[in-house]
C-alpha cells in the first residue's frame, strides 16, 4: 500500500509567521491522521532574496514548534538541471515563447489601448499583452542572441489546445472525508512567466515537477493559491505528470483582516518564540 504523502513548502525569503505555522502544523496533522508521510521542501529559486540565514531560521522555528519530518530536505536551488529539462521541452513543442516587455512597457501599451477595460489575473495583475507572442522566429532568435531580458511566458491557448478539460480534486475539510471536482481555469492568469533567461524555472514550474518526483499526494496549502492551481494542473497535463488531491486551507489574518506578511514581520514565529510564548500557545492562537 502506497502512503499518502503530503508537504509543507516555505520560501527562505524572510521569516516564518503564525500562517505558515497553520500550515505547516496542519499539514502534520493531516498526514498524521492519514497514516502518511510529511516532507520539507525549501522553495528558493529565488536566488536573490532566498538566505541560508532565513532558511536556517525555519528550520528553528519549524523544530521549535514540533513539526518533523523525512530527511532529505529537498532545495530547489539545487535542482535547476532538471527544471531545465523540463522547460527545454516546453521550448521544443513552442507551449512557451520569450517575452521582452518590461513592466514600464506593459503599462504604456495597456495604457493605450485597453485602459481599465484590459483583464487582470485572480491576483489584479494586468494580463501580459499578446505583442511578443506574434513576433516571428527570427525576430525572437534575434532578441534573444542580443542578450535582451526576457522571460519564458507559457502560450496559455496553445496549451489549452493540446490538454482536454482540466479538473482537479479537492477537499472540503480537514478531516478529508469528503472532496469536490474543481474545473481548473488556466485562462484566467493569462501566458504567466514559466522560467527567467537567468534561472530556468518558476514557481509553477517548479512545484508541478517537485510534487511529481517527491510523488506528493496531497498538497494541503493556504486559499491564496487557490486559483494558481489551476496553472499548476494545466502543466500537469502538459507534462504527464500525476495531479496531488488538494485542501486550500484558511487564512491566518491580523488584526486589520489583511492577509500576514513575511515583508512587514506580521506575527513572527521568532519574536512570539523570544516574548515567551509556548508552541502549545501558537496552536491555541491559530485554531488547532
Amino acid at each position: 500500500m502506497t502512503l499518502l504523502t503530503f508537504r509543507f513548502a516555505p520560501s527562505p525569503n524572510g521569516e516564518l509567521h503564525l500562517g505558515h505555522a497553520y500550515s505547516a502544523l496542519l499539514n502534520q496533522q493531516m498526514a498524521a491522521q492519514a497514516g502518511g508521510r510529511l516532507l520539507l521542501r525549501i522553495e528558493d529559486i529565488d536566488i536573490a532574496r532566498c538566505t541560508p540565514e532565513f532558511e536556517a531560521g525555519i528550520l528553528r522555528d519549524l523544530e521549535w514548534l514540533g513539526l518533523h519530518w523525512e530527511q532529505p530536505v529537498r532545495r530547489q536551488s539545487e535542482h535547476f538541471a532538471e527544471y531545465r529539462a523540463v522547460l527545454d521541452r516546453l521550448i521544443a513543442e513552442e507551449l512557451v515563447y520569450p517575452a521582452f516587455m518590461s513592466r514600464a512597457e506593459i503599462r504604456a501599451f495597456i495604457a493605450e489601448t485597453g485602459g481599465r477595460d484590459w483583464p487582470h489575473d485572480p491576483d489584479g495583475v494586468p494580463l501580459y499583452p499578446p505583442l511578443d507572442k506574434a513576433l516571428p522566429a527570427r525576430e525572437r532568435k534575434r532578441r534573444v542572441a542580443e542578450n535582451l531580458p526576457f522571460a519564458w511566458r507559457l502560450d496559455v491557448e496553445a496549451a489549452a489546445r493540446v490538454s482536454t478539460r482540466l479538473t482537479w480534486t479537492e477537499f472540503t475539510d480537514e478531516t478529508m472525508t469528503s472532496t469536490r471536482t474543481v474545473e481548473a481555469m488556466p485562462r484566467d492568469w493569462g501566458d504567466v512567466i514559466v522560467a527567467r533567461r537567468d534561472v530556468p524555472t518558476s514557481y509553477h514550474l517548479a512545484v508541478v515537477l517537485d510534487d511529481a518526483l517527491q510523488d506528493i499526494s496531497h498538497v494541503v496549502r493556504g486559499q491564496d493559491l487557490y486559483s494558481a492551481t489551476g496553472v499548476q494542473r494545466l502543466l500537469q497535463e502538459l507534462l504527464g505528470l500525476p495531479a496531488p488531491r488538494y485542501f486550500h486551507h484558511r487564512l491566518i489574518l491580523g488584526p486589520d483582516g489583511r492577509k500576514l506578511s513575511k515583508s512587514l514581520k506580521d506575527t513572527g514565529l521568532a519574536a512570539l518564540r523570544q516574548a515567551g510564548m509556548s508552541p502549545r500557545e501558537i496552536r491555541r492562537l491559530v485554531g488547532l
